[in-house]
């Protein structure tokens, strides 16, 4: 297997054309210090695929799974070959393995597909070829070679997908968070670092929203024993948490603007529901006060979901905010974004969190 270093960058890597030249810098100065090559997992501009939705939908409002699967997965697919190229520039060996390139073979739930199979030949080969492969977060086909997407902000499970197929055993996760705090440290005032982080807790962690690690990716590292180490997407690419089989004790809030409460007739019907999200991929959580349930995230045409299905679609009951103290998780009901914005403030300042896990703020801008 590869000695190969397993990186991510998340679209807020990618305000500007300039930050792909940026990131070639750092990885070649990476490529001089290691001496060994990379496979680079990479996601969209930020805000192209939704770029790219908003245009299938001007010319269908309702398209196919499978159609949406080939359009949004081409975003990813271009912002891979805009760093192959800036590599290039740089006089780098580097190259792009696609989704049908890379080895992973998913079920066909074209948009929020699972892994099912890999091959590593793919990228062990290519990685013994060139300095840097470069992959397209989210890809990858089905057993009949069709185009399938593993949903979106999905690069950090394809970056761990990459570290099962070489055998690596970390996987280096860059975002514009250097690792998991208390509570989103862009929109919460006070939230602080967890240096060290368990699976099991990172996996919940990210069911109920937060936006930092993809919770398939956790549950696959878990299961393979790749330990995760959340870093900074931009020089001196600072190292936060790390996330593996010890963590500390954590209490958090936890909570997405764009995940919905839906509520239910009865609790057969919200478990019927839930069931039906979970078959086509979608997180949701049921909660247990009463028949509802909480879908974790946007991007998701719930109503058609359901209709699809035959079943009347639930009522927006609003945002849900979890307040996570251990395993223990409550979940609270806000009206809307803004008002769960609020709320988790005030839950947030009512945490008792031990002094000496004060941290300083993220850095929240580039270099």
């Amino acid at each position: 297997m590869s000695d190969a270093a397993i990186l991510k960058f998340g679209g807020s890597t990618f305000r500007t054309h300039a930050a792909y030249d940026d990131l070639a810098a750092g990885l070649e100065a990476r490529l001089e210090r290691e001496k060994r090559p990379l496979a680079v997992v990479v996601s969209a501009m930020q805000g192209e695929t939704e770029q790219f939705r908003s245009r299938l939908h001007e010319v269908n409002p309702h398209p196919e799974d499978a159609t949406s699967a080939g359009m949004l997965a081409t975003a990813d697919l271009i912002s891979a070959h805009f760093l192959a190229t800036a590599l290039h520039r740089r006089g780098r060996s580097a190259t792009v393995l696609a989704g049908h390139q890379v080895g992973l073979i998913t079920n066909s739930s074209f948009l929020w597909a699972r892994v099912i199979e890999t091959d590593p030949g793919p990228l062990s080969r290519t990685l013994g070829e060139h300095e840097v492969v470069v992959v397209p977060g989210g890809q990858a086909v089905d057993a009949q070679g069709r185009p399938t997407w593993l949903g979106k902000n999905s690069s950090d499970l394809s970056a761990i997908a990459v570290a099962r197929a070489v055998g690596g055993g970390a996987c280096e996760i860059h975002s514009d968070v250097d690792g998991i705090y208390t509570s989103d440290p862009h929109l919460v005032r006070g939230a602080r670092l967890l240096p060290r982080v368990s699976y099991n807790m990172a996996a919940l962690m990210s069911l109920y929203g937060a936006k930092v690690l993809h919770r398939r990716a956790v549950q696959l590292a878990l299961r393979h024993g790749i330990e995760i180490v959340c870093r900074y997407n931009r020089a001196p690419f600072s190292r936060g948490t790390t996330i593996s089989r010890e963590g500390d004790q954590m209490a958090a809030i936890v909570f997405n603007q764009r995940s919905v409460v839906l509520g239910y007739a009865d609790d057969e019907t919200a478990d019927l529901a839930h069931g039906l999200f979970h078959t086509a991929g979608i997180d949701t959580v049921r909660l247990t006060d009463g028949p509802r349930v909480a879908v974790v995230g946007g991007y998701v045409d719930l109503e058609a979901v359901q209709r699809r299905h035959g079943l009347d679609p639930g009522r927006p009951l609003g945002v849900p905010v979890a307040e996570i103290r251990g395993s223990k998780v409550t979940t609270h009901i806000a009206a809307d974004g803004e008002d769960a914005l609020h709320l988790a403030q005030r839950l947030h300042d009512r945490l008792d969190l031990p002094a000496q896990d004060r941290a300083p703020q993220p850095h929240l801008a580039g270099v």
